[in-house]
């Protein structure tokens, strides 16, 4: 059902800056440093850094998409819109479906991120002595409290929260490292540890293949760069700011990540034992921060990745309401999902369904799958980051269809190699990591990952009449069909 003319909508006030702010408080740089990079280690050992710069280039080819699409069109269900307008209306929404899952899984991730961050933190000052793992838990869903509090307060000062936490905790962290480095090139590194570029180089034994295993979790660090797009609907120039912000936080993340990888792997060392200990490490910056520096430099670091945590789970609600917004604004949803708060020009009932399911997932797998902390954040990082590669596979396609399909000459014919190179990274990581499938407690990742697009399909197909309802509303939104057509 389309909004009537004087019903509150959201607010058209943000910057560039504030788009940045939360594809960045996203992407968490912070959090990521932090706790991603053990995922590749146990993989491809010393080749940390490789996982990431593969990662890197296929997140630019990604955002090839992402900035073409947001200069065309601005709404505020992201993908939803965009693949919606390019291919098929029912696409569009399944695509918005994976979205608004990667997004809820992430809120878990993070929350647990928050939780155990909090735990180690509170551990180090000595308010909680050894706590238990359920203290994760038990943080974790308080944060989402703080959260869900801070969602549905006006964005404009959600967005600008998340850009100064994550711009002071990643000046911290590159101060860090600048300050590992120079003691990695003089030689006054504890165990006498040197600059090694081994790094760069898979370990005897360990083939491409299994490379891409561990992109899997470069992409789960870069994911929510592209979160700028469901601000389509509140920049005050959304087909200027945001493709910036977008191809900005991209750029900007790839660098990042493997210049901070590099250095912290060899700040542990490139031995069996310096990679058994960097597996280990409840911080990665937190504890060379220590090591390197001083016990209190490591404290702020493991702060500075909690409050980064948090940030993050409150960019993943701002996103998913926005979809489920989206959804419930045409008419998809239960009625009332669309509503915004007439003083606060947020989506309340969207923000609160969202950060609801958050929670819900988190206690399951707390109290019915008894998952101890990292396990669910694992997991629900695999989940999501798995269902966020299809979402860009489609994403990419619309794209191609878009500009390359369309009759429309908008941009040189040459650029399709861009795309069409992001297509193949894609599927074949997407490939590589549901195939052969895994057993035992990984079998939950691709499970679930597959389960959620499965149930959109379902949901779209036993709605058949309300998903031709929401395709029409959807390609009218923001001028979505006078776009395609002029």
């Amino acid at each position: 059902m389309q909004e009537t003319m004087d019903a509150p909508k959201l607010r058209r006030e943000l910057s560039i800056w504030e788009a940045i702010g939360i594809s960045l408080a996203l992407m968490a740089p912070s959090m990521a440093a932090n706790i991603n990079p053990q995922g590749p280690a146990t993989l491809v050992g010393r080749a940390v850094p490789l996982t990431f710069i593969m990662a890197t280039v296929g997140v630019l080819l990604i955002a090839y998409t992402f900035v073409r699409l947001t200069q065309r069109f601005n709404h505020s269900g992201s993908v939803y819109g965009f693949v919606g307008a390019t291919l098929n209306p029912r696409v569009g929404i399944l695509a918005g479906w994976a979205l608004t899952g990667t997004y809820v899984f992430y809120g878990v991730v993070t929350a647990m991120a928050f939780g155990r961050f909090a735990s180690a933190f509170l551990n180090s000052l000595g308010i909680w002595k050894s706590p238990p793992d359920s203290a994760a838990y038990i943080l974790g869903l308080i944060g989402l409290v703080a959260v869900w509090a801070l969602a549905m307060s006006p964005a404009r000062n959600g967005t600008r929260l998340l850009l100064i936490i994550e711009a002071a905790t990643v000046a911290l962290i590159l101060l860090v490292t600048l300050i590992v480095l120079f003691k990695l090139a003089n030689g006054t590194a504890p165990n006498g540890l040197k600059i090694d570029t081994s790094v760069f180089s898979l370990p005897h034994g360990i083939d491409t293949s299994t490379l891409f295993l561990g992109v899997v979790f470069g992409f789960l660090s870069f994911a929510g760069f592209e979160a700028a797009a469901t601000l389509g609907e509140e920049a005050k120039n959304p087909r200027r700011d945001i493709p910036k912000a977008i191809l900005g936080v991209a750029i900007f993340g790839g660098i990042y990540f493997t210049i901070v990888t590099a250095v912290e792997v060899m700040g542990f060392g490139t031995s069996n034992e310096g990679i058994k200990n960097f597996i280990a490490s409840g911080s990665l910056l937190g504890d060379l921060g220590s090591l390197y520096v001083a016990s209190w430099v490591g404290q702020l670091i493991t702060a500075g990745a909690m409050i980064s945590a948090f940030a993050c789970a409150l960019a993943c609600t701002v996103g998913a309401s926005r979809l489920m917004y989206a959804f419930g604004r045409d008419g998809l949803s239960v009625k009332g999902i669309e509503q915004v708060h007439a003083q606060r020009g947020t989506p309340t009932n969207a923000t609160t369904a969202v950060v609801v399911g958050m929670a819900v997932l988190t206690i399951g797998a707390w109290q019915i799958l008894k998952w101890d902390s990292l396990t669910t954040f694992l997991q629900a990082g695999t989940i999501g980051t798995l269902i966020l590669l299809v979402v860009y596979l489609l994403a990419t396609i619309g794209a191609i269809k878009l500009l390359f399909f369309s009759g429309q000459k908008t941009v040189a014919g040459r650029e399709i190699i861009i795309p069409v190179l992001g297509l193949l990274v894609l599927a074949y990581t997407l490939f590589r990591n549901v195939y052969p499938f895994q057993t035992g407690t990984a079998v939950w990742g691709p499970g679930l990952a597959i389960a959620w697009l499965v149930i959109g399909i379902v949901w779209i197909l036993a709605r058949s009449s309300a998903a031709t309802q929401a395709g029409e509303a959807l390609l009218k939104s923001e001028g979505l069909a006078e776009s395609i057509d002029a």
